[in-house]
């Protein structure tokens, strides 16, 4: 009976069990960002009212038993809405992101530091706000999200990267470039030979965030090199857990958004006919060919992208391999870019020694397409065929001199577009590698403090050939003799070798004294930089028919290379963690001065008061920021100056500067100039800014005030006649000050379990004036003119003046009728003297925007998402040097016996051309404030599929979308302020998808 009774009971538990089994219910799903549909790791998901949790994987994906009576499950992360869901099958959730940013930790310098810390201004940029589409250079990922910050890119040619200003720049003559340090390597701001921008040659899809200082007590730290601003740039790492591979890939297609206006083959006829002789209307030909269409082209490019990252043997690392293959819209540019990137971040010894490891290496091969085209499509005539029945010019149309039909050529007629294009053979093969390791040790029986070491290398090489065919008409050379006529091609090469080494050690100690309720900060440490490049240039040439088959490359005779050595320290005080004080200092010497001028010295101080934890503010739920900042700092300059320059050198002379010994020629060495005296730019800047949050930060920004001035410019002056052995010299000459107003604004207007909108704005105010120029003050003089332009020979349009804002115009007034159309050669006498000369140019607005906007915005609908980036610049203006040198007829009826397209302005404005100097009028100088739409993308997030081993994500988005603007040009966001052979940004068309698996 007992036995029975046993069995009994052992069959009701395993009943009871086997209920219980079958009332729970396995959920599973996947966890995203509600912002752009990325995966979320580590959400905790815990059945509500139980400790039964788990957590999502690297891919967002889960899966919980849950038991009977439950109804609901919990979602938490740090950085994110708590979000109570229903107990479903399978769930997708939208994880919505807490927008208050306080506790996030920014990249500084020579380490980090919470966001509601910060006593300088530095704004952050993470991955997940960057622009969308195809980026080729980094730069380009904040373009228009950053106030104080202008992203220009530098044209649409492949890989043509940006010029990046922060506050408006610091100096004149010498760089106006940031300072741009990625993984903690400082990089050299100038180029490499073969790559149209160094920063090109770096993989964007590597990059995890930026962080741009942009006041004195935030820059102050990098000090020689940091008047600019300083952007640092931070990689992607990888973190422990299973492997993750995430593969992403775009397609593209790019096409000329705006041509140059210029008159079409019907306008020609008419105004040749209507104004020309009968020997130049004899000139035109029977075809109608456009000549812009014949060189631009819809350009195809591909961008790919696999990563994987998770721990190996409890090293959490990341590798990437990316290839880029984009065409350029005029025809024959290309560029492949082939990129590798590694970090490892292992940690030993309890975590106290933490390494951090840093490959990035890429292979540029580039094909650049000959941009004289651009102008030459301008210009030519557009009733002439592409091609000729003549066989000389590789079969292209050429104009040919009058009376001579076997060779001759016009040697000012513009040459055939499509023949400079194919015509001529322009390819590099570039190399980087920038790698670091750096070495964190908390020590064991002083955890306070840390001892950091940085060693870094940034290396690169750039070869290249430029071949262009003997048949070329771009390579005929005229004789004395009008008929003979040679021939001579162009076969040369080079070769660019540059390495920036970094050694950088510092000690952090950090400890909270109780006793007066402070946290305490101190950083020393020591860097070296070593500079080093060489070039190597040496050519074939084609003279009368024959090659030079062997020549001997031209090696400079001097090791090209210059050092950075820098003390430097910094104290940071938290006090009743209300009152912040930072205080900063930086010696730096380096090897471009004299001993006597070696050294720098760039002090910083700044303080921040949190108003949010005093009483007052403290229980008001309305606010949930609000600190006063509050700084003042020195930086230095030393970019734009030879490494030489301060004694008497000499360099071996071009081909230019031969000289002849028999039949032989030879180069030889020539003295340079020198400036003994030469010493440190400084820039003094002070900040005071306003950080703020209200409604739990739904609504957040922060408001800047700065005033920069720049003391002893480096700045070009000139030398009286057998003073130096240059006519210029870069001497410390000129003031200049710098003052504006920063505001950015980002709001979410609207968030919940459905739909998340994001919207932020910001806003720049900038004004810059020149206050001295002169070591002796001299009401005489102009300023010094700059800005070269078509138009007669050594013309320039711009100036810099004292009393005047940087890249004033300097123009005669045009005098118009009473319909408004300019006056041919009419010019106001600016100082009644009853004579026109340079003494009536006067200055007229300039080059820089006195306001910049920036918008963003992002959707977020279910698994759909959706935004745009637009930018406006207002208060700029560009000279328009298309119009100057094409749309006068005396360029289309040239006096020289060819005909040659213009700029259909030549239909409104009736200039002739034949005034002295009327390119130098005002009437081209145009009002180039723009209102442009960067980007606008959509994208949807599909979740899981491949039987739920992966999840795929697609997108699509257009660059470029359209401007509006008064210009008349081709674009008014051009650099410099001059718009002439500017190869135009293309609108591009992107489809994108994303795969995690």
């Amino acid at each position: 009976m007992r036995k029975n009774s046993k069995n009994l009971l052992v069959s009701l538990l395993m009943m009871l069990f086997t209920l219980a089994a079958f009332s729970q219910n396995v959920v599973t799903g996947k966890v995203t960002d509600s912002k752009d549909g990325t995966p979320v790791k580590g959400v905790s998901v815990t059945v509500k009212g139980t400790k039964i949790s788990t957590q999502t994987e690297t891919d967002g994906s889960f899966k919980i038993t849950v038991p009977a009576g439950a109804t609901s499950l919990l979602f938490s992360s740090i950085g994110f809405v708590l979000q109570e869901v229903a107990v479903n099958g399978n769930l997708n959730i939208r994880m919505v992101q807490e927008v208050s940013k306080l506790d996030e930790v920014v990249v500084i310098g020579y380490g980090t530091s919470r966001k509601k810390d910060l006593t300088g201004a530095v704004t952050s940029i993470s991955s997940k706000e960057f622009q969308k589409g195809v980026i080729t250079t980094p730069e380009q990922l904040i373009a228009g999200k950053v106030a104080g910050v202008s992203i220009t890119s530098n044209g649409g040619a492949p890989g043509a990267g940006s010029t990046i200003r922060i506050r408006g720049g610091a100096s004149l003559s010498a760089s106006n470039d940031p300072l741009i340090v990625i993984d903690g390597v400082p990089l050299d701001n100038g180029g490499i030979a073969g790559s149209a921008n160094a920063l090109a040659l770096i993989n964007p899809n590597d990059i995890e965030s930026f962080n741009i200082l942009k006041d004195a007590s935030a820059t102050a730290i990098y000090g020689s090199r940091a008047s600019n601003g300083v952007i640092l740039i931070t990689t992607k790492k990888g973190k422990k857990g299973k492997l993750v591979f995430n593969f992403n890939t775009q397609l593209s297609a790019a096409g000329i958004s705006r041509k140059a206006d210029v008159l079409s083959a019907s306008e020609f006829r008419n105004f040749v006919n209507a104004n020309g002789d009968p020997a130049q209307k004899a000139l035109m030909g029977a075809a109608s060919t456009d000549w812009q269409d014949e060189i631009y082209q819809t350009a195809i490019g591909n961008d790919n992208n696999l990563s994987v990252a998770g721990g190996v043997a409890g090293i959490p690392f990341r590798a990437s391999l990316g290839f880029l293959n984009q065409n350029g819209i005029l025809r024959t540019g290309n560029l492949q870019r082939t990129s590798l990137g590694i970090n490892l971040s292992p940690k030993f010894f309890d975590d106290h020694l933490k390494v951090d490891i840093n490959v990035k290496g890429a292979n540029n091969k580039s094909t650049f397409a000959n941009e004289g085209a651009i102008g030459a499509a301008v210009n030519f005539d557009p009733t002439q065929s592409v091609n000729s029945n003549a066989t000389k010019f590789g079969g292209y149309y050429e104009w040919l001199d009058a009376g001579n039909t076997n060779s001759g050529l016009r040697q000012l007629a513009p040459r055939n577009p499509v023949g400079l294009l194919k015509q001529r053979d322009d390819k590099s093969n570039v190399n980087r590698i920038i790698a670091n390791v750096q070495l964190d040790y908390k020590i064991h029986w002083f955890p306070e403090l840390r001892a950091n070491l940085n060693l870094g290398i940034d290396k690169a090489k750039g070869t290249g050939t430029i071949v262009i065919d003997d048949s070329a008409a771009s390579t005929y050379k005229r004789d004395v003799d009008v008929n003979d006529v040679r021939k001579s091609g162009v076969n040369n090469k080079y070769k660019q070798e540059k390495s920036n080494a970094v050694l950088e050690a510092y000690l952090n100690y950090v400890k909270f004294v109780k006793a007066i309720a402070t946290k305490v900060d101190v950083m020393a440490g020591y860097s070296y930089q070593d500079f080093y490049y060489n070039n190597y240039a040496y050519a074939d040439y084609f003279y009368d028919g024959s090659k030079r088959k062997n020549s001997d490359p031209q090696f400079p005779s001097d090791k090209p290379q210059n050092r950075l050595i820098s003390f430097y320290g910094r104290l940071n005080l938290d006090i009743h963690n209300k009152y912040l004080v930072t205080a900063s200092l930086r010696r730096d010497g380096s090897s471009r001065f004299s001993k006597e001028n070696r050294w720098g010295v760039f002090p910083s101080a700044a303080v921040a008061w949190k108003m949010k934890e005093e009483k007052l503010f403290k229980n008001i739920n309305v606010i949930s920021d609000l600190k006063l900042r509050a700084g003042f700092g020195v930086t230095g300059q030393q970019d734009g100056i030879g490494n030489y320059d301060y004694i008497s050198y000499y360099a071996l002379g071009d081909n230019a500067a031969q000289y002849q010994f028999g039949s032989t020629f030879y180069n030889i060495y020539r003295p340079g100039g020198y400036y003994s005296n030469r010493k440190w730019e400084q820039t003094e800047t002070t900040n005071v800014g306003l950080d703020f949050g209200f409604f739990n930060d739904r609504i957040s920004g922060s408001v800047d005030y700065y005033f920069k001035k720049t003391k002893d410019l480096l700045n070009n002056i000139g030398q009286p006649a057998g003073n130096n052995f240059s006519n210029q010299i870069v001497a410390n000459v000129g003031n200049m000050e710098n003052q504006g107003i920063e505001v950015l604004l980002n709001t979410q207007p609207v968030k919940n379990k459905n739909i998340t909108w994001d919207f932020g704005v910001n806003f720049t105010y900038n004004k810059n004036e020149i206050t001295n120029l002169t070591a002796v003050t001299d009401p005489n003089y102009p300023g010094n003119k700059f800005g070269g332009i078509s138009g007669g020979t050594g013309n320039t349009i711009l100036i810099n003046s004292v009393g005047y804002n940087r890249g004033a115009f300097y123009a005669y007034k045009q005098i118009y009728d009473a319909a408004g159309k300019p006056i041919d050669g009419l010019f106001e006498d600016m100082n009644r003297d009853g004579i026109i000369n340079d003494k009536d140019l006067y200055r007229y607005k300039g080059v820089d925007p006195k306001f910049i906007f920036g918008v963003n915005t992002n959707v977020a609908f279910n698994n759909w998402n959706a935004g745009f980036v637009m930018r406006a610049n207002v208060g700029q203006y560009m000279f328009n040097n298309i119009n100057s040198s094409t749309g006068t007829s005396r360029n289309i009826l040239n006096p020289l016996g060819y005909l040659a397209n213009g700029s259909s302005d030549i239909l409104n404005s009736g200039i002739g051309g034949f005034a002295t100097d009327y390119f130098l009028s005002d009437y081209y100088i145009q009002n180039a404030s723009f209102l442009k739409m960067d980007n606008i993308n959509v994208g949807y997030n599909f979740g899981k599929v491949f039987n739920q081993k992966a999840s795929l994500r697609v997108s699509a988005n257009v660059q470029n979308v359209f401007v509006i603007t008064k210009y008349k040009g081709v674009d008014p966001e051009i650099n410099g302020g001059i718009d002439n052979n500017f190869y135009p940004r293309p609108r591009t068309f992107v489809l994108g998808l994303n795969l995690d698996f």
